[in-house]
């Protein structure tokens, strides 16, 4: 039985097509579920609409009794007031000013304790902290906790991955995966939705379309359906121009016998009056300046710190002594925790900050173009055109003179929105405008602080393909996994005190790469604990007998130590570990294949084999480390 029902929901605004057109599902319990859909296609307003916060004309939301239903808005709240503790607690004001919502129906309405100081502990964060204190991704981390921590039947998420490091979100799918609650969530991180969804919901056009597919099962069979109504509708259409040139024939179009083919004929028109259309794709170029120099950029045993209250005047390492040569046509992606200094490095490669030691020398014919995370390059008080124009009715775009209103209608900006202000612009429709304007100046350096935020999965494929064609230097800092695997050439990874690893590949390999180091330095730090481990033994040893030799008589505390049954535990734990590990990949991988894709229950099967393993992985770890503390 369904936990919710939605039953042919009509939502207008104003005297457009509806936002929601008669949509109709049904969630499951332990249903994962992403909604996708273009920018301005009405996600977020849907999950208004589910939590009641939002009206809409007419339909039924059908709930099960006592349903909880929590959300995490998209925007993050600057400023709450409190610590972590009372914010998940429950101990701050409720709303969604406060980056969630909590939705009961029914008689409970006392704070599940228990499931917020389980998810408090799980965040990583201080939780005597205060929020203002915290960094836009601890920030986010919070908020998902605190809906979490309404322990609900259901869980909304809006953008749960924005300004949040690649760790943060691994965090976050192993959360996310182990929840015994429904989700439904909206996301454009494609590595994210992967791992995540068991379900697709398609928002276009008003209507929602359920697919019980995997993400990348759902997009051969959309591609499909768009192609076979694509097909549809050019029939259509010729047969109608058909029946318009028979009507203008006059006498015979008003015989009595041709009167029903008549009636048709104006059912037709009305059918093809009433269909929407599909957003079409952005049509994105760069203009491209003359090329650069062989060499970009060329730093040699650079090392950056910096001190601030939250350091108390101590400097703490961002970069440590950091030797490159950026070439022209390199495409870079930069990436670590949120903190580590990636905003930093990109400065740095940019001559835009001095190191504290080291050299930087930049190349010559530098033509750069920049893409910041935060938007301050977009004028509030001006209006798309304007921010675009600079005044100016025309740009030139690779030699070619282009009306603005033209170039923003590439962008999918229609000129009455061209004409109109930034503030009424959606965070995906932001970042297309800050697109337009970094493409509409000649470049022969591109350098982009989270260019992937807010923007749909469309937008973001165009991306990478216009960057790979781009015969330009590439500089990205991203979170984005799979834009990070179709763009970059290179990853630069800040690492632990300020040291940056140079991977060649896109993201998976630099994993991949960490992972077999990971394993190196574990291996090779088991090692040492036991020689150390050993020595101090021999140094005990040779102690007692010194004591013993010279008649003393005071026995020496001992350590606790591991019984039989512990000691070949603890022995046999690795190999279970690595086994466990081994078992998880394997099911990981076979969920890609073709095969499985079409195959519901297999991929059920999989996944519950998966949320297993991992939590059997996880206690291994913690049994291995109680072990080990034993001597």
């Amino acid at each position: 039985m369904p936990i919710l029902s939605a039953q042919n929901i009509l939502l207008r605004l104003g005297g457009s097509a509806p936002l929601l057109d008669n949509v109709s599902f049904d969630i499951e319990p332990g249903d994962r579920i992403c909604l996708v859909g273009r920018n301005g296609e009405g996600k977020s307003t849907l999950l208004k609409v589910l939590t009641g916060e939002m009206e809409y004309n007419s339909g039924d939301i059908v709930k099960r009794t006592g349903l909880r239903v929590s959300r995490m808005i998209q925007e993050i709240p600057a400023h709450i007031d409190g610590t972590v503790r009372d914010i998940v607690m429950g101990k701050v004001a409720a709303g969604s000013s406060a980056g969630w919502t909590g939705v009961k129906d029914g008689s409970d309405d006392g704070h599940h304790d228990s499931a917020a100081e389980a998810i408090l502990g799980k965040t990583g964060i201080d939780a005597d902290l205060p929020y203002d204190s915290l960094s836009g991704g601890q920030k986010r981390r919070v908020l998902f906790a605190r809906a979490v921590a309404e322990d609900p039947d259901l869980l909304l998420l809006d953008e749960p991955t924005n300004h949040l490091d690649i760790p943060a979100i691994q965090w976050l799918e192993g959360i996310v995966t182990r929840l015994n609650c429904a989700v439904m969530f909206v996301s454009h991180d494609r590595a994210f939705v992967r791992r995540v969804a068991t379900r697709i919901f398609e928002l276009d056009r008003g209507r929602v379309r359920s697919w019980d597919f995997p993400y990348d099962k759902f997009v051969q069979f959309r591609d499909q359906a768009l192609a076979e109504e694509e097909k549809a509708n050019a029939l259509f259409d010729k047969r109608l121009a058909e029946e318009e040139v028979w009507i203008r024939k006059g006498i015979q179009a008003r015989r009595t016998r041709n009167e029903g083919r008549v009636r048709a004929l104006i059912k037709m028109r009305q059918e093809r009056a009433e269909r929407r259309v599909r957003t079409g794709n952005v049509n994105m170029q760069i203009t491209e300046a003359e090329r650069s120099g062989r060499m970009v950029a060329r730093l040699t045993n650079v090392s950056y710190a910096y001190a601030d209250e939250t350091t108390g005047g101590v400097p703490q390492p961002l970069i440590n002594n950091f030797s490159i040569e950026v070439s022209r046509g390199d495409r870079i992606g930069i990436v670590g925790p949120n903190g580590s200094g990636k905003t930093t490095l990109l400065k740095l490669i940019l001559g835009e900050l001095q190191p504290d030691q080291g050299d930087v020398r930049l190349g010559s014919n530098l033509e750069i173009a920049y893409f910041d995370q935060m938007r301050t390059r977009l004028r509030e008080d001006k209006s798309l055109v304007e921010n675009i124009g600079d005044g100016q009715a025309y740009i030139t775009l690779n030699g070619v003179k282009r009306h603005v209103l033209s170039y923003l209608q590439d962008f999918l900006f229609s000129a009455d929105r061209a004409r109109g202000p930034i503030s009424a612009l959606s965070g995906g429709e932001r970042n297309r405008l800050l697109l337009a304007c970094l493409f509409s100046h000649p470049s022969n350096v591109l350098v982009l602080d989270e260019p992937t935020n807010d923007l749909d999965m469309e937008t973001l494929d165009l991306l990478a393909e216009l960057l790979a064609e781009y015969k330009g230097t590439v500089l990205t800092v991203s979170h984005d996994r799979a834009f990070l695997d179709s763009v970059v050439t290179g990853i630069l990874a800040i690492e632990d005190n300020g040291n940056i690893f140079e991977a060649t590949g896109g993201y998976s390999d630099y994993e991949a790469n960490k992972k077999v180091r990971d394993k190196e330095a574990a291996a090779a730090a088991k090692v040492a604990a036991e020689k150390e481990a050993l020595a101090a033994a021999r140094a005990s040893a040779g102690s007692a007998a010194s004591a013993n030799a010279a008649g003393g008589t005071a026995s020496a505390a001992k350590k606790k130590k591991r019984s039989y049954n512990e000691e070949r535990e603890y022995n046999a734990l690795p190999e279970k570990i690595e086994k466990l590990e081994a078992e998880i990949a394997e099911r990981q991988e076979e969920l890609c294949k073709p095969e499985v894709c079409t195959n519901a229950s297999r991929i059920v099967e999989l996944q519950k084999e998966i949320t297993e393993r991992e939590s059997a992985l996880e206690k291994a770890y913690e049994r291995y480390e109680e072990l080990d503390a034993l001597g």
